[in-house]
């Protein structure tokens, strides 16, 4: 029980962390959130669990996949913040990075690569 509390506490100080120094620094803030932290804890967590490494190799494959889809995103989020209010703009970019990754599903699936 302990060791999931001290999970917890680790993985929401991270992002705790990465919000903190967006407000004092858009630049160090958008680095340490490009980072792939979140990646790198659950991997490590994996591997502290003595999950198979086919469990880590997949999760970074899939990961790895699962980014492409979500960066227009962060094209498309500021020019709809020039537009729109906060939460429609959100709105739309979450439908646009779901039609995305609809696409890359459906193209990847010519690849033998199956993401659903």
């Amino acid at each position: 029980m302990s060791y999931l509390v001290v999970k917890y506490l680790l993985t929401a100080a991270v992002v705790v962390l990465v919000s903190e120094l967006a407000k004092r620094s858009d630049k160090l803030g958008g680095l340490i959130a490009a980072l792939p932290l979140m990646t790198i804890m659950v991997l490590i967590w994996l591997y502290l669990e003595r999950q198979p490494l086919e469990k880590l190799q997949n999760h970074a494959w899939y990961t790895f996949w699962y980014v492409l889809p979500t960066l227009p995103m962060f094209l498309a989020l500021p020019w709809l913040l020039s537009k729109l209010a906060f939460w429609p703009s959100l709105a739309l970019c979450s439908l646009l990075t779901i039609g995305c990754f609809l696409a890359l599903a459906a193209l990847l699936r010519n690849f033998s690569i199956d993401l659903m």
